[in-house]
Parts: structure tokens; sequence; C-alpha cells
């Protein structure tokens, strides 16, 4: 199954915020802008998954009449850190993570793993559907989780990789990934 994996277009927050599960709004424009251009990239027809969080929902409504959400989608939730200024976290919290990437939980409730066993979860019910493509429209710590996952890796192993290979993904990227083979 191949996979046209879309990162949200640039949150309307102010630079140096530490989102993930937080709500936050995105421009109008900017999604009918990113939209148009993948229109003349992505396949036409395919099925549209989505996190429910508006930031992803606003794009993914504009590429399908009834794209569908999961939670699994979603990015990493930063607990007490969300909306925050990476500036006003307390250094030992950040070093603290810094030294268990995929294990510690930045802001008290979730951690790399987590987030993995989230993705790891969505990718079972995605595969049950036998769909030889789809479009996800998602956050970059999910983009970085589904370009590390591998057919049989567990959660402690997906986080290991996303960890290991600091991947980055610019608002709006777009990159094919293929998760099953035939």
């Amino acid at each position: 199954m191949r996979l046209h994996v879309i990162r949200h277009t640039q949150p309307l927050i102010p630079a140096g915020l530490c989102y993930g599960q937080a709500d936050v709004a995105v421009s109008d424009a900017a999604c009918i802008a990113l939209a148009n251009q993948l229109a003349t990239q992505l396949p036409a027809g395919l099925p549209v998954f989505s996190s429910p969080l508006q930031r992803c929902a606003s794009l993914a409504k504009l590429l399908h009449a009834t794209p569908r959400f999961h939670p699994g989608l979603m990015e990493i939730n930063f607990g007490n850190w969300e909306m925050q200024a990476w500036e006003h976290i307390p250094r030992n919290e950040i070093d603290a993570w810094a030294a268990a990437p995929a294990t510690y939980r930045p802001g008290g409730i979730e951690s790399a793993v987590d987030v993995a066993q989230r993705v790891i979860l969505w990718l079972t019910e995605l595969r049950q559907l036998d769909l030889p493509e789809a479009i996800v429209v998602t956050h970059a710590g999910v983009m970085r989780t589904l370009s590390a996952w591998q057919d049989g890796m567990n959660a402690q192993e997906v986080a290991q990789v996303v960890c290991a290979q600091n991947l980055s993904f610019a608002f709006g990227a777009y990159k094919e990934i293929l998760v099953f083979h035939p």
C-alpha cells in the first residue's frame, strides 16, 4: 500500500511555542493553496485519512468530501508543555527528554513509543481495508513514525528509529511511503 502523506500548513501561533495536540488554527488561504498544488501531484479519487485536529482537518476537507478522521494520526500530546514557550520549559525536563527521547513523556502524557503504538494501531486498521493507496494528512511526528515503520516492528523499535533518524518535515511537506508490500 502506498501512502501519500502530507503535513499540515503552518499554524497561526507565535513562533517558539510548544504545541502537539493543542488544536491550533491554520490559514484558510494556505490550505487552499496547498490543496491546489497537491491536486496536480496526487492521484484522483483516493480516500483521505486525517488527524482530527483542525490544522489537518482543514486541508483534508479540501482534498476529499468525506475524509476519515482518526485519533491515531494526531501529534504527540505534550501535556503541560502545550502552548508554552520552549524557553519557559524547565531545562532539566528538556535534558531528561534528550537523555531518553523514545521513552520520556515530555509534558507528562505521551512518549515517542506511545505515538508509535497509536500509529501502528491505525496501520493495523488500515491494512484490513485492503486499499492500494490512500492520502494521509497529519503531523511531523506521525510522518517521522510512518517513515520509520516497517512491517513487524513493535512500538519500541519504531520509536528508537524515529529518535535516531531525526527527520524533519516542513509545513505542507508531501512524501510517498510504501507501508505494506504486496
